[in-house]
């Protein structure tokens, strides 16, 4: 800055002691962009179990991401892999995918800005699933690309053009295949054609974008490690113009690179971002994330490069109750959890060996592409239910109460030598199950009240909370 600084004074006063040279000074006009990837958005049954409430029949997502949103929110454009149909019931996972209308509800409502949808399973209900998937994308005004309704449908839309913050940004999206399913005509689905693709890289250039974006579906199944057909689409997809390409569809992580004398970027794969997939390397992903800068010198000169590129690891918890409720959770801030929310010793065993075995993998293949150890901001928001329990004594616990409570929450007894002591019932990620609990103790005459955590820390929001719950337990 200071370097500029001068400069710019040199050329101030060479401008002030001679008439007969002029330089053309141009401030520069930089801008900036931030992306967010994210890996396969899948739907299984147990995913589209947990998503169903019984009290009114419905299906409601949002809080599988609800720690995860704030990540999703914070970029500029968050693009993820949508790796179902939305063709309407009846609703099943694998292996011919229909979730509910739902699900992109929620992606939307999180944070998710664009959706791809050409992959393996984007045929599994037919010409219904492809047309009636792009219809509720449409209808909740979330940008897509990847299948078409007909060829009319493509050549309008295709590539598709992002515009935020300045920029002009094409995504370009292809599938290695459909399982073995025909696409069903009229509708098109992008494939893996090297022609096909020259074509649309040439398309994309005539709109002058300032980046190009390949997402790509490809690789086999559960490898850590891209094939040399990856490697060399790679390569032909940087000669040809793209900056970035972003891999899908093994289901497990495979290595990021970024090229910096190149200017170019590939994330092979970025693993599962939702599945119901527990086997090992596969119950968890990546997001990654990639800044852009965008500097112009002069009218005439405008220089966009990738500025920074770093991950952020994610893991899939499902619960080991018999609802199995879904949560992504950020490794960065789950590492760091104090209040016991992963319950059971089988997930605390995967998570850990997820997180091991993604930085294993990233620590000897990654170029140029670490992980990012800073939250983009306080993500975790847990909740418990206080209980007084006077009729604690010698160690041994209140169990008429505590046989009131649903073993999967779990509990703690805490012991003041300035009150009587509680017990803490808990943690809950939703305030409304917190209340729930909370409400039917009451009603059995017990005294009860919810409590929020923030981190591990207890968000201190009345003097009778600071009163009864000790600072130093956490």
């Amino acid at each position: 800055m200071i370097f500029k600084f001068l400069l710019r004074l040199f050329f101030a006063g060479a401008l002030l002691l001679t008439s007969s040279f002029s330089v053309e000074l141009n401030a520069q006009d930089t801008t900036r962009i931030s992306l967010l990837f994210t890996g396969d958005i899948m739907g299984h049954d147990s995913q589209i179990a947990d998503a169903y409430d019984d009290s009114d029949g419905k299906y409601d997502y949002t809080r599988c991401f609800r720690f995860v949103r704030p990540y999703l929110e914070s970029a500029d454009l968050t693009i993820g892999n949508l790796e179902v149909t939305l063709a309407g019931p009846p609703y099943k996972g694998y292996p011919q995918f229909s979730s509910p209308d739902e699900l992109a509800v929620a992606l939307k409502e999180v944070g998710f800005d664009v959706l791809v949808t050409a992959n393996n399973h984007c045929v599994d209900r037919g010409v219904k699933g492809i047309r009636r998937t792009i219809n509720v994308l449409d209808s909740l005004d979330i940008p897509h690309t990847g299948t078409f309704v007909d060829e009319v449908d493509r050549l309008n839309n295709y590539p598709l053009m992002l515009q935020r913050n300045g920029f002009t940004i094409a995504l370009l999206n292809y599938t290695y295949g459909t399982n073995g399913i025909p696409v069903p005509s009229p509708a098109i689905v992008n494939g893996l054609d090297t022609a096909i693709i020259s074509e649309d890289v040439l398309a994309a250039k005539e709109k002058n974008p300032d980046a190009i974006i390949a997402f790509v579906h490809w690789g086999v199944e559960y490898e850590n490690l891209p094939r040399k057909n990856q490697k060399d689409l790679t390569a032909f997809f940087f000669k040809n113009g793209v900056n970035l390409v972003i891999g899908a569809h093994p289901h497990v992580l495979q290595p990021m690179e970024w090229n910096k004398e190149t200017n170019q970027l590939v994330v092979y794969s970025l693993g599962n971002f939702v599945s119901g997939q527990r086997k090992r390397y596969t119950d968890g992903g990546a997001m990654a994330y990639v800044e852009l800068q965008k500097v112009r010198y002069k009218p005439d000169s405008i220089v966009t490069s990738i500025d920074s590129a770093g991950h952020f690891l994610e893991w899939v918890y499902r619960t080991a109750d018999a609802k199995k409720e879904y949560y992504i959770l950020p490794v960065t801030s789950f590492e760091k959890d104090s209040t016991g929310f992963i319950k059971d010793e089988p997930s605390k065993l995967a998570f850990k060996t997820f997180v091991e075995d993604s930085r294993l993998l990233y620590g000897k293949n990654n170029l140029y592409v670490s992980e990012i150890n800073e939250n983009p901001k306080d993500t975790l928001v847990t909740y418990k239910v206080q209980v007084a329990a006077p009729e604690y004594k010698d160690d041994s616990l209140n169990t008429v109460l505590l046989n009131t409570i649903d073993p999967f929450f779990g509990y703690e007894v805490i012991v003041s030598d300035n009150s009587d002591p509680v017990i803490m019932v808990g943690p809950f990620a939703d305030q409304s199950k917190a209340e729930e609990v909370c409400h039917r103790l009451n009603e059995e005459g017990r005294s009860a009240q919810v409590q929020k955590y923030l981190n591990g820390e207890l968000v201190v929001e009345t003097p009778q909370a600071r009163d009864i719950v000790p600072q130093n337990i956490r």
